[in-house]
């Protein structure tokens, strides 16, 4: 029986590690074994990801690199707001280096990173962690279907 190949439409389980380019962790699915799942061709990650994960087989490895935009983009500046102190509780406070969940105005969370803290003005960061990185991915396939 040949093993599902991944395909243009096809649904994927899998496993992957993050690493920067000084070979530090950023993002495992392996920590607590929870693989993730993609449904080719919905945009939710870049083409270039996706080109990677073409033909490949349940079981099979790769490892290979993305470039910043192939990633999760370059850092947008719109993307950077200044809060007012008095926005923060003493449950999440206003402190450096801090991830907040924001309540957007459609109700859903997003997380910002708290970037500089100056009198009652707070940068915070709307982008993600890890956009303008290089990555490297290391990615085991679990389940094509």
């Amino acid at each position: 029986m040949t093993q599902a190949q991944i395909g243009a439409n096809s649904t994927v389980l899998f496993h992957f590690d993050i690493t920067l380019t000084d070979g530090s962790a950023a993002e495992s699915t392996r920590v607590h074994n929870k693989p993730a799942r993609l449904q080719m061709g919905d945009n939710s990650i870049s083409p270039a990801f996706e080109a990677h994960l073409m033909g490949m087989t349940e079981g099979s490895k790769k490892t290979f690199t993305l470039d910043p935009q192939d990633a999760y983009g370059m850092p947008n500046p719109d993307n950077i707001y200044y809060v007012d102190r008095s926005k923060f509780s003493s449950d999440a406070p206003a402190k450096v280096g801090s991830i907040i969940g924001f309540t957007m105005p459609d109700g859903s969370e997003l997380p910002g990173l708290v970037r500089d803290v100056v009198g009652d003005s707070v940068t915070v960061d709307f982008n993600h962690p890890l956009a303008g990185q290089t990555l490297t991915f290391n990615v085991e396939i679990v389940k094509v279907s």
